[in-house]
């Protein structure tokens, strides 16, 4: 019986191979690794270090197969197909070889697993219990390791990392970062900063990618958890916290739910049952960003002289990375802090002055995040709209932290009622819904500028063009007679790096960029519930995380930032209109040029 294996699109037409894996006949399209031609026939051969079309290495020996008649076992990871090839992906001698493989990693690896991070959720430790590895067999020397803890925003723990080179593609291929790699050779062989230096003395933009890639606990971010329940349970301290968008798209990740389940109103009871004083939405401010940057853009797109594309600000991964590498463009990048900020912003100040009547001293102000840079981003200068030192956030909390805090205070996530979040700074649209994925924080945006500038509303709200998890993307929108705003999105700095290019060679014809700094944007953030290899080399799981945002949106009443009533009494009460001064001394920031060029 002849099987055909289907491929993807940019192999299906391929001349098909005739292959045989464990005595079965199949056929296969040329170009095919072993890996990929055993995944799509349903053999699932394992692998640590392997992600696909970022770290295609062969570095962990894991996924070794036996070939007929050649002469040692073949890495599935790398090694192609041919004719008539014959694999072998479970004998005896496959069976050992893997066996053996994971018994020598943990005979490095600091195997304290009760109390890691990755506890229940470590791949190392999957694969061996998978095959059968329940003792360190091999004892003896293990290499020198420190820990690495002086970045704001990460740990690095050597002592668990099994060098699969994972976060050093991400940092390199992703983000165009490369500001780690291996150090030393041989047994030395260590993951580190170049040099040796600490990784807060590099150009490191704190983006947390190195963190989502790592398979076991080598790699997790600082947290300020035990901080924040100190305050929670400090009668003088009123505690307001406020959740991403993107968050609602994947915490339920973190309880067994699928990929895809929007856990937005349990969120809201869970934070509640913690003890916040206030549980807000992010989206108010992200509503509050579009009114700013929107109009931002258009008296930029009025002006003969203002500096063109325009760039967003509200990832911070993002504003570093320009911050460090062109610095010369920093004109181009709108003055808009981002929306955990501008909530900060507005918390303490309006909030404390007209609704809570409280001394902003005592609040202490508190956001979820999907990003591990906004642990960078809340010491920035210019971040204290209340002044007299106090700072629009005080802590931050990754996706990941808040799932570990409500398992440690025994909530039962599965138990929660669907709760709303408290008003006003609760109030939002489908606008800032949707600035959790690429190309959100663009639709947004056009969905303001374009009825202010065509002075009527449009028939569409939705920007197709700008949605989807394509590194690029352009469009171009004819808002009136006479008025074409042209648009890219990119997401990843490494796509980010094509953009700057462009701008700096004079080539980049656009009015209006977005820049998210994780691939796919905050769905995929530094910060977000980790994924296993498997599941991110077989699933498009950035796409359904981005699904969840998107039909929210679609079924929401109010789907324009400028139709949000409790942000046109914010502007009536107290900022009085959108750019005006007060709301420029709240609301907007500086930026600086780093010495890393």
């Amino acid at each position: 019986m002849k099987k055909t294996v289907k491929k993807v699109a940019k192999k299906s037409n391929s001349k098909m191979l005739n292959i045989k894996i464990n005595g079965v006949d199949y056929k296969a399209p040329a170009g095919s690794t072993i890996l990929e031609a055993c995944r799509v026939a349903g053999i699932e051969i394992p692998t640590l270090c392997y992600l696909k079309d970022l770290n295609e290495i062969a570095a962990c020996r894991v996924c070794m197969v036996e070939v007929k008649n050649a002469r040692s076992l073949v890495a599935a990871c790398v090694y192609p197909i041919n004719e008539g090839i014959e694999i072998f992906t479970n004998s005896k001698r496959v069976v050992e070889s893997r066996k053996k493989t994971i018994e020598l990693i943990l005979s490095n690896h600091r195997m304290d697993c009760l109390s890691c991070v990755r506890s229940g959720n470590c791949e190392l430790l999957a694969l061996a219990r998978a095959n059968g590895v329940d003792d360190t067999k091999y004892q003896g020397a293990k290499t020198e390791s420190k820990i690495d803890d002086s970045a704001v925003h990460l740990i690095r723990d050597n002592s668990k990392c099994v060098l699969c080179r994972r976060c050093i593609a991400a940092c390199t291929k992703f983000q165009s970062v490369g500001v780690i790699g291996t150090n030393n050779r041989g047994f030395k062989t260590i993951v580190g900063s170049h040099f040796g230096l600490p990784l807060a003395d590099t150009s490191c933009v704190h983006c947390g990618q190195c963190i989502n890639v790592c398979p076991v606990g080598a790699l997790y971010e600082k947290t300020e958890a035990d901080k924040v329940l100190d305050a929670i349970r400090d009668p003088e301290k009123f505690v307001v916290v406020q959740t991403a968008p993107a968050v609602r798209a994947t915490i339920a990740e973190e309880f067994g739910a699928p990929i895809g389940t929007n856990g937005e109103g349990k969120m809201v009871a869970a934070l509640r049952r913690i003890g916040f004083d206030k549980v807000f939405d992010t989206d108010f401010a992200a509503d509050l960003t579009i009114m700013e940057e929107g109009t931002e853009l258009i008296e930029r797109l009025k002006s003969k002289k203002a500096v063109l594309p325009m760039i967003t600000s509200c990832s911070p991964g993002w504003i570093k990375f320009i911050e460090n590498y062109y610095p010369d463009l920093l004109p181009h990048v709108s003055t808009c802090k981002s929306p955990q900020q501008m909530f900060g912003a507005t918390l303490k100040t309006y909030y404390a002055e007209k609704v809570a009547k409280i001394d902003p001293k005592k609040i202490v102000s508190v956001s979820i995040m999907p990003c591990t840079a906004k642990k960078f981003e809340i010491h920035r200068a210019d971040q204290s709209a209340a002044g007299k030192g106090i700072p629009d956030l005080d802590y931050t909390m990754t996706t990941r932290e808040l799932a570990r805090m409500i398992k440690k205070l025994g909530i039962d996530w599965n138990s929660l009622p669907e709760e709303e979040f408290d008003s006003p700074m609760g109030t939002d649209t489908g606008a800032a819904v949707i600035f959790g994925t690429s190309g959100g924080v663009m639709e947004a945006a056009l969905r303001t500028a374009a009825e202010i500038l065509a002075g009527k509303k449009m028939k569409s709200l939705d920007y197709k063009e700008v949605r989807g998890m394509k590194g690029i993307k352009e469009a171009s929108y004819t808002v009136k007679k006479g008025l074409t705003v042209k648009v890219a999105v990119a997401s990843g700095t490494a796509n980010a790096r094509v953009l700057l290019d462009a701008i700096r060679a004079g080539k980049a014809d656009y009015h209006f960029i977005e820049i998210m700094c994780c691939p796919g944007g905050c769905i995929n953030g530094g910060g977000q519930p980790q994924v296993s290899g498997h599941v991110r080399n077989t699933t498009d799981y950035r796409a359904k995380r981005a699904a969840v945002l998107y039909n929210q949106d679609k079924k929401m009443k109010l789907r324009k930032s400028h139709d949000n009533p409790d942000i046109k009494k914010l502007y009536k009460d107290y900022f009085g209109k959108p750019g005006s001064e007060k709301a420029h001394h709240a609301l907007h920031t500086s930026y600086v040029k780093r010495s890393w060029t």
